[in-house]
């Protein structure tokens, strides 16, 4: 029998307040993820949390001929998860964008730690839907959605528990419209209806 699974997007201090890559209310998406995260802890379903996970030298960064300031470099606090955030013990996390010439945005770059592909790690986990929520809505949120739509996941998106960079006003907001354009559903921690 196939299930769903949740997935949390890069809830890591550099995108929270304060941190180097900062997104404005960041860290309101936690109470909400953590509510998300007790329900699914309840009905058993598997809960996935996806980490960027830099190294210090990266095409990724601005200084390396990227478009982001240097953010969640490998073992520094801004690459560990926001402190309020309960990630259930068992929580898998997926790391991407460890590598120096990788550009990686969606979960489906990363890998389990035991070196799966996510795609391959849901696949065993026998999962066929996803709920997504996590930062940022406009870039690994919407990247994470697309790739799982196309890979043939259902996928909810978590109207609740996301947040945009919105380098340019309004990003966010497209983002979602074009995630439910390609066939994703939205929901809230009022409607959810776990299967």
């Amino acid at each position: 029998m196939k299930k769903s699974a949740l997935v949390v997007i890069d809830v890591q201090n550099d995108f929270c307040p304060g941190g180097a890559l900062m997104i404005k209310n960041g860290d309101a998406v936690v109470p909400a993820l953590n509510r998300y995260i007790e329900r699914f802890k309840a009905a058993g379903l598997p809960v996935y949390a996806t980490r960027d996970w830099h190294p210090e030298k990266t095409i990724h960064f601005k200084e390396y001929g990227g478009r982001w300031p240097a953010h969640c470099v490998k073992w520094t606090i801004g690459a560990q998860f926001h402190p309020g955030l309960m990630l259930p013990e068992g929580a898998i996390i997926i790391t991407k964008g460890d590598g120096p010439e990788e550009d990686s945005y969606s979960a489906f770059d990363g890998k389990d730690p035991e070196g799966r592909q996510f795609s391959e790690a849901l696949n065993d986990g026998r999962i066929d839907h996803l709920y997504v929520g996590g930062l940022a809505t406009d870039y690994c949120v919407r990247q994470t959605v697309l790739d799982a739509l196309k890979e043939g996941f259902g996928v909810t998106v978590l109207l609740d528990a996301v947040r945009g960079v919105d380098v340019n006003p309004g990003d966010s907001r497209q983002a979602i419209d074009e995630m439910i354009e390609k066939g994703a559903d939205t929901t809230t921690l009022e409607e959810i209806e776990l299967s």
